[in-house]
């Protein structure tokens, strides 16, 4: 690919984002919260309910009298919010049905804690804006469920999203298109990011498609550990809400004999779990610190995966998946 196409997917990238590509065929949905409201003033001038309708020629205020009508008017406009609001009450956009809260916690530094442990990693993916806990959760749970998969990477980055956006597969696979080929890939153009100055909620459609495409294409780049001759050893970092996870896999040949080895530094107690082609091997750190499990065959299998389990953040593990190209 030469510099001015990736230029090009660049700046189409960069304009997606920033919301400024008109896209005629998914108009705007008008928002349940206002409906109703609009006709606010036909209703306050016309809802003397208790007054009897004004017959033959229309009355002409004096000025004086003006500041009564704004008066009424106003509050007719008040009493019908206040109906509206009780009627369809607002949501934080976390919630997706009326929730109550206690007024106090007992243990307030709670409230400082992410509700999921994995959540703490999205601060190290590079995107103009974070993703809401409940995207980013589903995402992650996508990418975990089809990063083994053997599907080109678009159609599996259109796979990971497209449960968030039914019937748009043809815009998917567009979009997902210039994330495969952008350079926002690349660390050396992270400055090229655009700024958004929106919640993930008020972006238009088609920017939560880039924006959820870019995420889950580096959630997967994240749970991939590729290994090959001129690279036998990788490492990863993955945050969690009680520390940092580090990994580190590594490719051993003792003459006939090869062998995978993973070493974790865990942040608290936990379990790894290494499997390939019909064998296991397992081991538990009832502690913090450094914790390794290896596996010995003749060959080396196609693919491995390693799950990393911490119960005291979560009941579900993480799931890697190693790959040799030797």
């Amino acid at each position: 690919m030469n510099s001015d196409s990736e230029s090009l997917d660049d700046e189409c990238l960069y304009w997606l984002l920033t919301g400024n590509v008109k896209n005629d065929e998914h108009p705007s949905l008008e928002c349940k919260e206002n409906y109703g409201v609009e006709n606010l003033f036909k209703e306050a001038t016309a809802s003397k309910t208790s007054e009897p309708e004004l017959r033959g020629t229309p009355q002409a205020f004096l000025p004086g009298e003006i500041p009564t009508v704004q008066d009424r008017f106003q509050a007719v406009l008040k009493r019908r919010l206040q109906i509206q609001i009780q009627d369809h009450p607002p949501l934080f956009p976390w919630e997706t049905q009326l929730t109550e809260y206690p007024d106090f916690l007992d243990e307030p530094s709670m409230a400082l804690v992410p509700s999921w442990g994995w959540m703490a990693q999205q601060s190290k993916l590079d995107l103009p804006i974070p993703l809401p806990e409940r995207v980013f959760r589903q995402l992650l749970e996508q990418c975990q469920a089809l990063v083994t998969s053997s599907v080109p990477l678009g159609a599996k980055l259109v796979q990971v999203v497209e449960n968030f956006f039914p019937n748009e597969s043809q815009a998917l696979n567009d979009i997902a298109g210039l994330v495969l080929r952008s350079t926002y890939r690349s660390v050396n153009t992270l400055d090229k990011m655009p700024d958004i100055q929106s919640d993930y909620s008020d972006l238009q459609p088609r920017q939560q498609m880039a924006l959820s495409l870019l995420a889950a294409k580096q959630l997967l780049e994240n749970l991939t550990l590729p290994l090959s001759a001129t690279s036998p050893v990788v490492e990863r970092q993955w945050l969690t809400s009680v520390g940092t996870l580090n990994i580190k896999v590594e490719y051993q040949s003792l003459g006939k004999l090869t062998k995978l080895l993973v070493q974790a530094d865990l942040p608290v107690k936990g379990t790894l779990t290494l499997r390939g082609s019909g064998t296991l091997a397992m081991t538990t750190s009832s502690s913090s610190g450094y914790l390794s499990v290896e596996l010995g065959c003749e060959q080396l299998n196609p693919i491995y995966t390693l799950e990393v389990e911490f119960p005291e953040i979560d009941e579900q593990p993480l799931l890697f998946v190693i790959s040799p190209t030797m």
